[in-house]
């Protein structure tokens, strides 16, 4: 049972936590020469079970060996006047980064003292994570996973005592129920939310810019918490967004990850295949209908014979890019992140309608703001609630000492990326105050 593994889990943290740190690190170091030897199947794996484009999914298996290798070549700075937790981290993570987010995040806690225990994802990504895992644990890493739906599993993975830290990524809804559980119970946390990340277009000019980026933000069909579906534009500026944003868009490519024509051919490059399911794919396409129906302007659909499929191919699970302006307030499509290729834009006449636009979600991970002066930049961004914003430019998550973390409902607990991520799952002196969204606090780093 769960309880079963987190009592095993406590188990070997109490071991783990006293094997010297050198050892640890070579032990980190044979599972990412492992992980990197396997590359192919487990980007194999990913393309296999959640769609993601071969592309992609090897960046996935690459982001987190790279990162985790700057984690063990920086671990003792990080580590200095620090000490592993009292009782092993407990991982709850979605499934499209089941590499760079997930296994990234396990090895870490590892290399800092920790034993980890991990809830596979229940739609996807099991078999990669697994194979993950099971190379870490030849090496002695202390890693267990256990499967089955969060109802089941978030009283063992939560709740329970011996659990020192709860790192968390999905949705608002569930990230709420989390919040409140490990804030009652004063244990540590890192939950990572969704929020809507928008794009704001404020006297800007550079057009050809924007039309680059603007398929770069398609990647894996906007199923990641930093993709950006909302697009706020200066309303004088609505046609030049459009003459910069409709060619680029129509330029998507879709299909299945696999699809050749001969069996030697090399694999399809895609911007994104299916989304996680069918159901998925419903209620998107229900959502897009609806919205319609209560006055959005659709601008652009995209057209499944412009995809890529195999003879006979089921398709329930894919969606074309879809565009809408001016999604009414009722639909989900104007407050919530829609985990999927389709993109909203509203048009405002000011800053302050800008701003507030900007800020439809009660706090985002990222944003970006394109205008031509930097000084309109600079006064504008620090109002805007989100933790990265960029000036023209996409933000991510980031890699190595880059820091991640979220404003409002999008984050709560201790911020992550370099040295951060190592706080967060170690003891520090007495009466440390992280840097984190906190009940008590909000602490920038």
């Amino acid at each position: 049972t769960a309880r079963q593994a987190v009592r095993a889990a406590l188990d070997q943290h109490r071991a783990w936590r006293h094997v010297p740190l050198p050892e640890r690190r070579a032990r980190v170091t044979a599972t990412l020469d492992a992980l990197a030897q396997h590359r192919e199947l487990l980007a194999l794996l990913l393309v296999w079970e959640i769609g993601k484009p071969w592309r992609l999914a090897r960046a996935d298996v690459d982001r987190a060996v790279d990162g985790v290798r700057w984690y063990a070549d920086g671990i003792d700075g990080m580590l200095a006047g620090r000490a592993p937790l009292d009782g092993p981290v407990s991982n709850i993570a979605s499934w499209n980064y089941p590499m760079s987010v997930l296994v990234h995040a396990l090895l870490v806690q590892a290399l800092a003292g920790n034993a980890v225990i991990a809830k596979t994802p229940t739609d996807g990504g099991v078999a990669c994570l697994t194979l993950a895992s099971a190379l870490a644990a030849r090496e002695g890493i202390p890693v267990t996973l256990v499967s089955g739906s969060g109802g089941e599993l978030s009283e063992a993975l939560v709740r329970a005592p011996e659990i020192g830290c709860v790192s968390f990524v999905g949705g608002r809804d569930t990230g709420a129920a989390v919040a409140t559980a490990v804030a009652d119970l004063g244990k540590r946390h890192i939950l990572e939310q969704e929020g809507l990340n928008t794009w704001g277009i404020w006297n800007h000019s550079d057009w050809d810019t924007l039309s680059a980026v603007i398929p770069k933000l398609f990647d894996y069909g906007k199923q990641r918490c930093t993709a950006y579906p909302r697009f706020v534009v200066q309303r004088r500026l609505f046609d030049d967004f459009l003459a910069a944003y409709l060619p680029a868009v129509r330029t998507l490519r879709v299909g299945h990850p696999l699809a050749v024509e001969h069996p030697a051919d090399p694999h399809p490059r895609l911007d994104f295949g299916p989304v996680i399911n069918a159901a998925k794919a419903k209620e998107l396409h229900d959502q897009v209908a609806e919205a319609v129906d209560r006055g959005a302007v659709p601008l652009h659909r995209g057209t499944p014979s412009d995809a890529r499929f195999l003879p006979g191919q089921d398709t329930s699970a894919y969606v074309q890019p879809v565009t809408l302006l001016n999604p009414p307030r009722s639909s989900p499509l104007h407050h919530a992140e829609p985990f999927g290729p389709v993109d909203t834009i509203v048009l405002v006449d000011t800053e302050a309608e800008l701003l507030a636009a900007m800020n439809a979600s009660n706090g985002a991970l990222v944003a970006t703001l394109s205008t031509d002066d930097r000084s309109t930049y600079d006064r504008l961004a620090p109002h805007i609630r989100a933790f990265k914003v960029g000036h023209g430019v996409p933000r991510s998550r980031g890699d190595r000492d880059e820091l991640f973390g979220g404003f409002g409902a999008s984050w709560r607990g201790a911020f992550v990326g370099g040295d951060l991520l190592v706080r967060a799952v170690t003891r520090g002196p007495a009466g440390e105050r992280l840097p984190g969204n906190f009940p008590e606090y909000q602490l920038m780093p």
